[in-house]
C-alpha cells in the first residue's frame, strides 16, 4: 500500500505526497481506477499527485477520504502493462558530445545506454505533451544548462537530472539536447492527444538522419476564421491584404459573423476553458474574469460557457457581417456601436455593417464581448479558448480576421440588465487566500508579512501570471522543490521571495513552493488588476 500525506491546494484541490518518484505512478493508477464523479483531474508529478475537484459535485472532504482509501489499494512497483511507444531518434543533438564528457563516458556509450533503457512517462508538464521519462536502467543525473536556450526546436530530445524528454513544440528550455525525433508528440484533435501520457512505456529507436527528417508542422486551422485566410497564409503566418480581407468578408456575409478591424492591445477568443487535461500538460485557460464572461453571455441569452472575446486594455474595433446582438462586460471604457455610445452590461442590437468600438479602458484590464449565439472557433480538447503559453486553440485575433457566430442561444434576451454593475475597482483589491501546500517552507514572519503587506501588481502580468512587488518572503527550507501540480490562483514564491499568482494559462506543474492559493472570486478580481494595482490578502472564511 501507499500512504500519502495530504496537503491542501486551495478550495478545489489537494496534493497527495509520497516518498519517492517510484510511488507516484502506482498511486496515480489506483486513483484513476476508482475515480468518482466530481474529481476533474489527476495530475502526477515528481513526488505528488494533484487531485482537482468540483466541490459542487463532490465535497473536498469526501474527495480526500476517497483518495486516502484508494491509495491504500496502490501497490508500489505494480503497474498495468501498457503498449510501448517507440520513438525514432537521430542522435545528432548539439549537446551530445559535451554531455557525454560531463558524465565521463564516450558519446557512443551514452547513446547505447539511452537506447537500451526502457523508459516510462512519470508525469507531464512544462508544455502539452511533454513527458518526463524515467528508467531504472538509466544511471545518470545530468546537470541542466547554466544558461537555458531561448528556443529549443520541436522534436528535440534532451536530458536533465534523471529525466529524458522530447519537446513537442518550439519553446525555451535548459535541457541538454542529444537528438531529434520526427514523432508528433501532441495532437489536440486526436482521441489520445499525448502519446507520452503518464504511465506510458517508451523506447527510443535510432534511425539515420534521412529517415527521421523532421516533418513540417501541420497547417494550423485553429485560427478563429476559417479565418478569412488561405491555407498558405495560415501556414506562413502571412497577414491578409485588403483584397483578401474584402473577399473573406464577402464569403462570410452569407453567414453570421464579425470582422475584426483592429484588435487593440490583445483580443482572444475565450470560453470557460478546458478542465480535465492537466495530466497531459494542458492548462485550464479560458476567460480570466469568468464572472464577467458569464454575465455577458446571460445578457444575450447564451449558455454561460459560450465563447466570446476577451479584450485586454481596450482598443477593439469589429464590424458585424449580419444582424447581431452584443453585450460588453468587465473592464470600463466607452463602448460605441455605429459611433453611438451605448451602455455596458446591457444587450444591444448590432446592425449589419455597423462598427463596434471598445475604447481604451479607464478602469479594469479586461472586457468581454458576447454575441448572441456564441462565437465559433476550432474546438481543441473540448474548448474554443486561446492558450497563448501552450499555443493551443485559436490564434490571437488580428486585423482582417473573420469570426463566425454560432446559433447556440438558449434563452431570450433579458428585458432588464442586471442590477448593481459599475466600473470595476482597480486601485486596491482585497483577496481571500486558502491554504497552500508549502506554507511550512516559510518562516512565521513570512506568513505574517504575506497578510500584513500591501502588495503591488508589477509590470510582469499577463494571462500566465501576475508577479507582485513587495517584501521578500523568507524560507526556512532552501533548495529546489520537486515539480508538483499547480492550479490557477497558486501563489508561487521563487528564490527572489516575491510571489507570483498563477492564472488561467499558467503551467500545470511547477518547482516553486506555493504558500497559499487565491480563491475563485479573487481570480476574477485579479483579471481586472493593472500594473500598479494594490493588493491586500486575508484568510478565506472556513467552509466557504
Amino acid at each position: 500500500m501507499v500512504t500519502p500525506r495530504v496537503r491542501p491546494m486551495g478550495e478545489r484541490a489537494f496534493l497527495l505526497e509520497v516518498g519517492a518518484l517510484g510511488d507516484v505512478l502506482p498511486l496515480h493508477a489506483a486513483l484513476a481506477a476508482s475515480r468518482p464523479d466530481g474529481v476533474t483531474d489527476l495530475v502526477p508529478a515528481a513526488r505528488t499527485v494533484l487531485v482537482r475537484v468540483d466541490p459542487r459535485v463532490l465535497p473536498l472532504s469526501a474527495a480526500r477520504a476517497w483518495a486516502i482509501a484508494a491509495a491504500a489499494e496502490a501497490e508500489p512497483g505494480s503497474l498495468t502493462a501498457r503498449p510501448t511507444v517507440e520513438l525514432d531518434i537521430v542522435y545528432d543533438g548539439a549537446d551530445l558530445a559535451e554531455t557525454a564528457r560531463l558524465l565521463g563516458v564516450e558519446a557512443d556509450e551514452l547513446v547505447r545506454r539511452h537506447v537500451d533503457a526502457e523508459w516510462r512517462v512519470a508525469f507531464t508538464g512544462f508544455a502539452p505533451g511533454f513527458g518526463y521519462l524515467v528508467s531504472d536502467d538509466w544511471p545518470f543525473d545530468v546537470p541542466r544548462l547554466e544558461s537555458p536556450r531561448t528556443r529549443v526546436p520541436a522534436g528535440s530530445v534532451g536530458l536533465a537530472g534523471v529525466f529524458s524528454g522530447a519537446y513537442p513544440r518550439d519553446t525555451p528550455g535548459g535541457w541538454r539536447l542529444i537528438g531529434t525525433t520526427a514523432a508528433r508528440l501532441f495532437d489536440p484533435d486526436a482521441a489520445s492527444p499525448a502519446p507520452l501520457a503518464p504511465g506510458a512505456r517508451v523506447r527510443f529507436r535510432p534511425v539515420p538522419a534521412a529517415v527521421s527528417e523532421v516533418r513540417p508542422a501541420p497547417i494550423d486551422r485553429s485560427s478563429p476564421v476559417t479565418n478569412g485566410r488561405t491555407d498558405r497564409q495560415v501556414a506562413t503566418g502571412e497577414r491578409m491584404g485588403a483584397g483578401d480581407a474584402a473577399a473573406a468578408a464577402d464569403d462570410a456575409a452569407a453567414d453570421r459573423s464579425i470582422r475584426v478591424v483592429e484588435p487593440g492591445l490583445l483580443a482572444t477568443v475565450q470560453d470557460l476553458g478546458r478542465e480535465g487535461a492537466a495530466s497531459v500538460g494542458v492548462a485550464v485557460s479560458g476567460a480570466l474574469d469568468r464572472g464577467a464572461l458569464r454575465t455577458a453571455n446571460r445578457l444575450v441569452g447564451n449558455p454561460e460557457g459560450a465563447a466570446g472575446i476577451e479584450v485586454t486594455m481596450g482598443g477593439l474595433r469589429a464590424v458585424a457581417q449580419s444582424e447581431l446582438w452584443v453585450a460588453v462586460t468587465g473592464a470600463w471604457g466607452t463602448v460605441r456601436i455605429d459611433r453611438r455610445e451605448v451602455d455596458p452590461y446591457e444587450a444591444h442590437a448590432w446592425p449589419a455593417g455597423a462598427e463596434l468600438h471598445i475604447d481604451w479602458f479607464a478602469h479594469g484590464a479586461r472586457a468581454y464581448v458576447a454575441v448572441r449565439g456564441g462565437l465559433d472557433a476550432h474546438v481543441a480538447l473540448g474548448s474554443r479558448a486561446t492558450d497563448r503559453l501552450a499555443g493551443l486553440g485559436p490564434a490571437a485575433l488580428r486585423a482582417g480576421d473573420v469570426v463566425g457566430v454560432r446559433d447556440d442561444a438558449t434563452a431570450p434576451i433579458p428585458i432588464a440588465p442586471p442590477a448593481g454593475w459599475g466600473a470595476p475597482r482597480d486601485a486596491e483589491f482585497e483577496l481571500e487566500l486558502a491554504p497552500g501546500p508549502r506554507a511550512d517552507w516559510f518562516t512565521a514572519d513570512a506568513l505574517a508579512t504575506l497578510y500584513d503587506t500591501v502588495w503591488t501588481v508589477s509590470n510582469h502580468a499577463d494571462r500566465v501570471g501576475a508577479r507582485l512587488d513587495g517584501p521578500e518572503l523568507t524560507r526556512v527550507r532552501t533548495g529546489e522543490l520537486a515539480s508538483e501540480g499547480m492550479v490557477p490562483g497558486a501563489l508561487q514564491v521563487p528564490p527572489s521571495g516575491r510571489p507570483t499568482i498563477l492564472l488561467a494559462d499558467g503551467p500545470v506543474t511547477g518547482g516553486y513552493p506555493v504558500i497559499a492559493v487565491v480563491t475563485d472570486p479573487g481570480l476574477d478580481l485579479i483579471a481586472q488588476a493593472r500594473p500598479g494595482t494594490r493588493i491586500r490578502f486575508r484568510h478565506a472564511r472556513p467552509g466557504r
